[in-house]
């Protein structure tokens, strides 16, 4: 729901507790619920605090990457940073990275470290939705996962990768062979989404202007 509507029901404390981590450096947040549950009201009003405080924000569906771009690793990751480029509003030198022997993980890094964030003046929030869609395709999923706890490790010990903060959304488990130390899924902040409340619904329900029944509300 919008930023301004009423219908907005807050889980306290899981929002103060998002919008407090979302502003230190190499933050890591995971937000799991399933479909129609608010994930992306959440997520909007994260987006919100963190322009507020001074942020670039990106936000990326995963759902919009289509099939061929999910073919191999080498195009996902190549369409990875073109969209975030063009959401950036920065040119694209995409060509210029993605030459030579290395793999598209070193290519999508180096991107990142020496372009992307060194060529905004402020930390960039990177929204990742929906990456349920890449559970799908187990092969590219197990090699970005890594790349993103591979980021989240460096941002530790690098500076730069300090104004990298990474928000990941997803309905399901995320059932994928991943060695531990190469998990986005068991590091950051883990937010589970829990249902309302009878009193929330209950609070929502007349919010809508509707008569309901204890019965009617529990069900």
């Amino acid at each position: 729901v919008p930023l301004d509507s009423e219908f907005y029901n807050e889980r306290p404390p899981i929002e103060e507790r998002c919008y407090e981590t979302i502003i230190k450096r190499g933050a890591l947040i995971r937000i799991k619920a399933p479909r129609q549950m608010g994930k992306s009201s959440l997520m909007l009003r994260i987006l919100n605090q963190t322009v507020e405080q001074g942020c670039r924000a990106v936000l990326l569906n995963l759902q919009a990457s289509g099939g061929r771009v999910l073919s191999n690793l080498d195009s996902f990751l190549y369409w990875f940073c073109a969209r975030i480029t063009r959401k950036l509003n920065l040119p694209n030198k995409l060509d210029e990275y993605w030459q030579g022997p290395m793999g598209g993980n070193d290519k999508c890094t180096d991107y990142f470290e020496y372009y992307l964030l060194e060529s905004i003046s402020s930390p960039l929030v990177l929204w990742l939705d929906e990456v349920d869609e890449l559970i799908l395709h187990r092969e590219i999923a197990r090699d970005f996962f890594g790349l993103l706890r591979a980021w989240h490790e460096e941002s530790k010990i690098n500076p730069i990768w300090q104004n990298l903060r990474i928000v990941i959304t997803h309905s399901k488990d995320v059932y994928i062979p991943l060695n531990s130390n190469q998990s986005p899924f068991n590091v950051g902040v883990p937010i589970d989404l829990p249902p309302l409340a009878h009193t929330q619904v209950a609070d929502l329900i007349q919010r809508h202007g509707l008569e309901w029944s204890d019965a009617e509300v529990e069900q």
